[in-house]
């Protein structure tokens, strides 16, 4: 058979000029030009502009059709140059074409303007979407980084092991994806939610440093930052590691890898280590963007001899903001009502004056004195606004770190030519659930507690911190993380506070209880996002886009159409019926 293509179209120059060539690809679009027909013709590599005054060779020719040709190649004139695209300088005069396959003349929509297309239509239509060269540019891109990311591992001494997809049910926070037993009626695998038990019984086997490119299955809403159902992440763990030891792991390779991919600033490492209980109160958030320069501050103490009513009592939080003292009125009105949108009762605000005068409705109720001590607690300047924000403990922070993040975009001072890291780090061990009142876990219960067994025997459970963190980058949690409990007595009684006795964890964790009691190393590792990874450096705002074949917000496969319907035979296959 002869061959489809000797080149590809994207990799054509003039060092190829008068040489005799074949391609294969799509037809992207056609010109007649008064007897002188072009061809754009598309490939995985480029386009490369192919030309014929042979009105019979192109004949019948539409649009994605798919065809291979032949001839020579040529130097554009240098007025029909196109600096566009790689091949723009050279172009292909044809003497055959032979037709691959054809396509239907209506496409759904224009290969080149798909992503301005509803989503639902553009998955349905997915492989022609996937054509669109800027959409096909990040799944290109995603392969990269996830083959440079498992070089960087192997170079710092990990090996690659997969773990199971089919799995038991644990209690892990998320709704498992269940999948019934054909062999064994009325029991069920599930999808592993993470690898998490299996990379600690791999740390229990004695391997030293593990690390995969892992599927994971939860049955969560969608996010423009999470996709429904599966997503991937760079899993990784260490043996005799502690807390640091895996910082320094993740910021090496997190840094190169953002650095070679973007020509964006990184922030070096050390990254920032923010603890959590700062991290809340001064920005609001525990996916802090640290590229918006603007700072939560606890003015509680501040306001607790003042009487004004609004603050009597209740925490109170103020953003310093400036140069905004001069902004038109209808800045100030429009973030009002961004404030009753999410649920304030109001928006107070000081600005600073010419001559450091404050204005604001809340001026009245300072003395003097009490003026100065808050232009010297903040350290206000002339055409500073200092906004306030008051509410509930429970609610102070979230607003205060809405009303930051939306002060930063309206303002337009966040840095866009930044990739910004840091790690959260001390999270609570436990908190109270809100429907019950009882105390639960708030990450991973597999945590070791700081202070180990005496902090579970003498301390508030509330006031216990866990060796927990995360990572994150621009606002966008990257990673999730832990050292990890390795004892078999720590582990039981960390369990027995949230309410579960020692045989609900040999039920619930029967491996892992097992294997504590045959000498275990101290392990910790973490788990970067990689979908999470591609879109920021990709610069996309959904996650979809840098997924080949995503489902929708609504976990639905278009293109597929799952999930569907399965017959009867199936269903008694596996012992099911549906109510």
């Amino acid at each position: 058979m002869e061959r489809y293509r000797t080149h590809n179209c994207g990799e054509l120059r003039k060092s190829n000029v008068d040489e005799r060539v074949r391609l294969a690809g799509w037809v992207n679009s056609i010109r007649d030009h008064g007897g002188v027909i072009f061809i754009d013709l598309r490939d995985h590599y480029g386009i490369t502009q192919i030309v014929t005054d042979d009105d019979s060779l192109v004949k019948g020719i539409g649009r994605e059709y798919v065809i291979s040709v032949e001839g020579i190649l040529r130097q554009r004139s240098e007025d029909t140059v196109n600096p566009k695209i790689a091949t723009g300088e050279v172009e292909v005069k044809i003497d055959s074409l032979t037709v691959l396959s054809t396509s239907l003349s209506q496409l759904p929509f224009e290969i080149g303007e798909s992503t301005m297309t509803r989503e639902d239509i553009r998955l349905k239509y997915r492989f022609l979407d996937l054509r669109n060269p800027s959409v096909h540019k990040n799944i290109v891109m995603r392969s990269q980084i996830i083959s440079h990311l498992r070089r960087k591992m192997e170079e710092l001494g990990f090996i690659e092991i997969q773990t199971p997809i089919l799995t038991s049910s644990s209690p892990e926070g998320a709704r498992d994806y269940l999948v019934p037993s054909r062999k064994h009626h009325g029991k069920f695998y599930a999808l592993p939610q993470a690898p998490q038990i299996f990379k600690q019984l791999l740390m229990a086997s004695g391997f030293d440093k593990y690390f995969q490119i892992a599927p994971c299955f939860r049955d969560e809403d969608s996010r423009a930052d999470r996709s429904p159902g599966e997503f991937y992440q760079l899993d990784f763990e260490m043996a005799f590691a502690t807390q640091e030891d895996v910082f320094r792991v993740a910021e090496e390779v997190l840094y190169d890898t953002f650095s070679k991919f973007s020509d964006k600033r990184v922030s070096p490492p050390p990254f920032k280590r923010i603890p959590y209980a700062e991290c809340m109160l001064k920005y609001g958030t525990d996916k802090p963007d640290l590229r918006n320069p603007l700072i939560i501050r606890d003015l509680t103490d501040f306001f607790r001899d003042v009487d004004f009513a609004p603050f009597k009592n209740r925490p109170v939080r103020g953003i310093v903001v400036p140069n905004c003292a001069s902004m038109s009125r209808s800045f100030f009105e429009r973030m009002l009502d961004f404030a009753m949108g999410i649920g304030m009762k109001g928006l107070g605000y000081i600005s600073v004056l010419s001559g450091m005068e404050l204005k604001g409705p809340i001026v009245k109720f300072l003395s003097v004195e009490k003026q100065q001590i808050l232009i010297d607690l903040l350290g206000l300047k002339e055409d500073d606004t200092l906004f306030f924000i008051c509410d509930t403990p429970k609610m102070v922070d979230k607003l205060a770190g809405q009303i930051r993040t939306e002060l930063g975009e309206r303002l337009d001072i966040i840095d866009r030519n930044s990739y910004e890291m840091c790690f959260i780090t001390d999270y609570p061990m436990y908190g109270i659930n809100e429907d019950t009142g009882a105390i639960e876990f708030t990450h991973n219960p597999f945590s070791m507690p700081q202070g180990e067994m005496q902090a579970l025997n003498e301390m508030d459970p509330l006031d216990i911190k866990a060796y927990q963190y995360d990572i994150v980058c621009n606002g966008v949690e990257l990673s999730s993380g832990a050292v990890r409990n390795h004892r078999p007595d720590i582990m039981v009684k960390a369990f027995e506070i949230a309410g579960y006795t020692e045989e609900d964890i040999k039920n619930k964790f029967p491996a892992l209880y097992t294997a504590f009691h045959y000498g275990a190393p101290p392990h910790a590792g973490m788990a970067p996002g990689i979908d999470r990874m591609v879109m920021l450096l990709t610069g996309q705002e959904n996650i979809r886009e840098v997924i080949a074949f995503p489902m929708n917000a609504n976990a639905e496969d278009l293109l597929m159409g799952a999930p569907g319907p399965v017959s009867e035979t199936q269903l008694r296959e596996v012992h099911i019926r549906i109510r």
